[in-house]
């Protein structure tokens, strides 16, 4: 039964569930279960037994899924890309989340790294990746930031505008170094998905037109300083319909058939954005059909233009990361809500003791999440819930519509899926609150990745605060 045929509050996609404890795999991590108790299992570890030792809220990586979706991921692209005779690479898009284990675990996979500020390079270099396996974004990279990534041998600096090519070549040339540079396009793809995740039209910050494209890459290849690697787009983030991808592929293999009249481009990076499920009901392309369908435009278009091959890199984040993470909450209070008038109803509120602090996405992006119990199953039968933070904002939402059994109470621990991506990357300490610590979990055993923020880090920031600890 849809959800619209019990209350008008729920939307018409969202079902009643036959069992509020099933765990659905094309959400949650690979290794996620239900003990012989009912108690979710992440890893092989109880949730409660998380909670316990690390603290509620809590973000958790199941290790075995970060890792299979990395492999699996450049598995697909270079069996696809193999078919057509051409060589692949995949850099983790290291802003959807980055710890020094992380960029460890993408090497280990074999995935460069892309970093997107300076201090996403240092974390990168503190792991000990390989400078020659970085992309260094950014639409208003500091002289320091190039300076340190100059310096540090990073393989490319993608420009993002026509000012920053003289800022480079000064930085490169007074480092003794010929830096190697790719050239962001906006290819006019307008890709669907929020307008704030769409970042290949024409009227926002990234990138350059065609026009200064092409500009771009004389300044370039002009500039004795400066080695010209290759074309770089990206059309967007959380993008569920593939089409995008190969339009955009066209479009810039097009625009690099033209360029290579005046010298060569042996490098094409497309970016990523590939969607991942949320809800039991989204549908997120299948990465193997993506990368097929991809591969068989640039060869299509190679044909036409009867230009050579070049390499390939893509940048996924969010489809590696986002299914391995999980971030548990303990329930506080609840609340029964009933709305008045045709389109009205009753739903609970359910309070946990984080919020849009561990996770703004659905305040920022509207985004969709679904929730579970995780301490306990139950008969009771399905209500519709929406599960809200402690914060001092009515958008402090965390799930927006599911159901819960109608004896979720205080002290219960829930659990949320597919949040290994943006959520402790965007976090912060609104109201105060403490930021959660990511713990990872593999084959029975957790481990803490990242401690927490206590308030007492977050008073020994506090001039004040130190200015009267020593008074």
């Amino acid at each position: 039964m849809h959800a619209s045929d019990d209350t008008p509050l729920a939307p018409a996609w969202l079902e009643v569930p036959t069992d509020t404890g099933l765990l659905d795999h094309d959400v949650w991590p690979t290794t996620a279960e239900r003990s012989a108790e009912g108690e979710l299992m992440l890893g092989g570890v109880a949730a409660s037994d998380l909670v316990a030792a690390h603290g509620s809220p809590l973000y958790v990586l199941d290790e075995t899924a970060a890792r299979g979706r990395a492999s699996g991921i450049l598995d697909a692209f270079r069996t696809a890309f193999d078919a057509i005779g051409a060589n692949v690479d995949l850099h983790y898009a290291s802003k959807a989340l980055l710890t020094i284990d992380i960029a460890e675990w993408m090497a280990e996979a074999g995935l460069g790294l892309d970093v997107a500020s300076g201090g996403e390079l240092e974390v990168a270099l503190a792991a000990g990746v390989a400078p020659a396996t970085i992309g260094m974004h950014g639409n208003n990279k500091s002289r320091g930031e190039l300076e340190r990534a100059v310096g540090a041998g990073v393989g490319s600096i993608i420009v993002d505008s026509l000012s920053e090519i003289a800022l480079l070549a000064d930085v490169a040339e007074k480092a003794g170094r010929v830096q190697s540079v790719m050239v962001r396009i906006n290819v006019g793809i307008h890709a669907s998905t929020h307008d704030y995740l769409a970042t290949s039209h024409e009227d926002q910050k990234f990138g350059l037109t065609r026009e200064d494209a092409v500009k771009a890459v004389r300044r370039i290849r002009s500039a004795p300083s400066l080695e010209l690697l290759g074309l770089h787009s990206h059309i967007g983030s959380s993008i569920y319909e593939p089409s995008g991808f190969g339009a955009a592929a066209e479009r810039l293999m097009r625009l690099r058939a033209e360029l290579l009249a005046d010298g060569p481009i042996p490098e094409v990076n497309l970016g990523g954005g590939f969607g991942i499920n949320y809800l039991p009901s989204d549908d997120a392309p299948d990465i193997a059909d993506l990368a097929r369908g991809i591969a068989a435009e640039v060869d299509r278009v190679c044909r036409e233009t009867s230009t050579d091959m070049p390499r390939f890199v893509f940048e996924p984040g969010r489809s590696i990361i986002g299914p391995a993470g999980v971030t548990l909450y303990t329930v506080g209070t609840t609340k029964r809500v009933t709305v008045p008038g045709e389109r009205g109803g009753t739903r609970e509120y359910v309070a946990v003791d984080g919020g849009m602090s561990d996770n703004i996405r659905p305040a920022l992006y509207g985004a969709d999440y679904c929730v579970r119990v995780a301490n306990r199953t139950s008969s009771a039968p399905a209500t519709l819930v929406r599960v809200v933070g402690k914060h001092c904002e009515s958008g402090d939402i965390v799930v927006n519509h599911d159901y819960l059994p109608d004896d979720v109470t205080a002290g219960d621990l829930l659990a949320v899926p597919a949040t290994g991506a943006y959520c402790w990357s965007m976090a912060s300490n609104y109201n105060y609150l403490e930021r959660p610590a990511i713990v990872a979990v593999r084959d029975g055993v957790a481990r803490e990745v990242v401690r927490r923020v206590t308030i007492n880090d977050l008073l020994a920031l506090d001039a004040g605060w130190n200015r009267k600890a020593n008074q």
